[in-house]
């Protein structure tokens, strides 16, 4: 080995150490931003350091630690950011989880004896650190079960190249993943939403699962498509329409989202499906035209929506975005699709108060025969990011827990009351920093399925944040989805890890330098001049 080779042997090498040098010390920044949060929690309330920074703290930081010996023996190459960033929102959504399991675990006590069940969904932050273990271990599993995202024949994994060979049979796994909560016997309706199944003890979310299915699905088609819809069909000013015939894809994807809407009374979920195949359709054709055309459809199928009397719970949730005061106490949905107030100045609400109804506004809704829904949790919500202000409140010393599921939809507006705006800012540039790392990804790609895939997984994580920090801040309309590793809920979680594993894999594969060729001595020809 000649002293050139060598030299260039260590020059390649020096990136990759400091790459990790980097991933270490910030991955040591979360996790000490993680034990402060707790500290602050239980310095706040009584003055000592809270157990739960040992218990549930501690805890992160093993997993944590676990999740980077993992990454840098079999991703050595990944992007060094990737596993620090979530790290960080998975650690500050536990510590808010817990600082608000030390209220409503007391409320709930209180709820339990008194014969009330309203609380039963309190924060439960041993069941978040459980399902913290579950999501890092599957980090732990993707990371090792794909060896080489380039190859769809590596040995012993499976990797996106692999399932770009069963790119129909994963689409129609992901419709019967969506199609599950609307089983008899397994599917569930929780606040309204027809999105759960329960296994066991467990309630999952079958549709944080089904949107990793569809960024395949919607890759391998696109990148099979891509080139007869970059087709131009006639120019309408500055826009490149398409042709008429290859408008199929885009019709069918909407009239499956306002399925999903009918059926799951999921708006937030019928957004991100939409939204995503949209957005990768523009990565793989690069045509402004398509953006242009989903904003259109997107418009058309909320006023059919809301024109639809078996699609009233859309109207509800526009009616209490545009005025939510008249339904703090309450609104009720009938089954004409008319929405109706049923607040203390309605004449129901006081019959039913008069009565001796602990809850007047449901007990009116039911004796008119609909469905009850209120938009308190909007309004509160919107009351704790006022309270925040500029700086917040501080950890522990605010009252997040009076905004209904704080620890879960609302995770957001509870961090903004005690972090305030500039927290709320560096959480949305912690999100940011993922999508951008995730498009870095992409554009390093060499593959062409592989550069929509990586594209495909960075804006699912850019629209659930758009979709759900929009809805708790009356930007449009609230919906369902919960904000990546911050809300309570294990089906999420474990969502959210799978998806950043993808991350680091492919960033890994797509940062190695290529393997280099060795010349062969005998093939090395001397010529003398003699």
């Amino acid at each position: 080995m000649t002293m050139t080779s060598l030299g260039e042997q260590i020059r390649a090498r020096i990136p990759y150490q400091r790459r990790n040098a980097a991933s270490l010390a910030l991955l040591a920044f979360a996790m000490i931003l993680t034990l402060s949060a707790f500290a602050e929690v239980g310095l706040a309330r009584d003055g000592t350091i809270p157990s739960g920074l040992f218990v549930y703290g501690g805890g992160l930081v093993v997993l944590a630690v676990v999740a980077y010996v993992v990454q840098l023996k079999y991703a050595p190459y990944a992007d060094p950011l990737l596993l620090p960033l979530a790290v960080a929102l998975n650690g500050l959504g536990l510590a808010m989880i817990y600082r608000l399991d030390l209220d409503t675990s007391r409320d709930r006590k209180v709820a339990e004896m008194a014969g009330k069940h309203f609380l039963k969904d309190a924060a439960d932050v041993p069941g978040q650190l459980m399902w913290t273990f579950v999501g890092i271990a599957l980090f732990v599993a993707a990371i090792m079960i794909m060896r080489d995202t380039t190859r769809p024949d590596a040995p012993l994994s499976f990797t996106p190249k692999t399932a770009q060979r069963y790119t129909y049979l994963i689409g129609l796994t992901a419709i019967v993943l969506l199609l599950l909560p609307i089983v008899p016997g397994i599917g569930a309706s929780i606040n309204g939403a027809r999105v759960w199944i329960h296994i066991g003890p467990f309630s999952v979310q079958p549709g944080e699962f089904a949107k990793l299915f569809l960024v395949v699905f919607f890759a391998g088609y696109l990148v099979n498509k891509r080139q007869a819809m970059s087709l131009i069909g006639k120019k309408v000013g500055p826009l490149s329409l398409p042709r008429a015939r290859d408008l199929g894809p885009i019709l069918v994807i909407w009239f499956f989202s306002l399925g999903v809407l009918f059926m799951q009374k999921d708006l937030g979920t019928a957004l991100l499906y939409f939204g995503l195949f949209v957005s990768m359709l523009y990565i793989a054709t690069q045509r402004v035209s398509w953006v242009v055309i989903g904003l259109g459809l997107l418009a058309v199928g909320v006023f059919v929506a809301t024109q639809l009397p078996f699609m009233g719970h859309v109207n509800q949730r526009i009616d209490i975005w545009q005025n939510p005061t008249p339904y703090y106490d309450g609104g009720c949905l009938l089954d004409s699709g008319k929405v109706v107030p049923v607040n203390p100045n309605t004449d129901l609400f006081k019959a039913a108060k008069a009565a001796g109804s602990a809850f007047p506004g449901q007990s009116a809704c039911i004796k008119l025969g609909g469905e009850y829904s209120d938009s308190a949790q909007l309004l509160k919500g919107m009351f704790a990011l006022g309270e925040g202000g500029v700086l917040g409140t501080g950890l522990g010393q605010g009252q997040p827990w009076q905004t209904p599921l704080s620890f879960s939809d609302f995770i957001f507006d509870s961090m903004g009351e005690e972090l305030g705006l500039t927290g709320l800012m560096a959480l949305l540039l912690i999100y940011a920093l993922i999508v951008q790392r995730g498009m870095k990804t992409a554009v390093a790609a060499r593959d062409p399925f592989l550069k929509l895939f990586a594209g495909g997984v960075s804006f699912v994580v850019a629209l659930q944040v758009f979709v759900i920090v929009g809805g708790v801040t009356k930007l449009i309309p609230l919906t369902g989805l919960t904000t990546p590793f911050l809300s309570q809920g294990g089906s999420s979680l474990m969502a959210n890890w799978i998806l950043i594993a993808i991350l680091v894999r492919m960033s890994h594969d797509a940062r190695k330098p290529a393997p280099q060729s060795i010349q062969d001595e005998g093939m090395t020809q001397i010529v003398s001049t003699r």
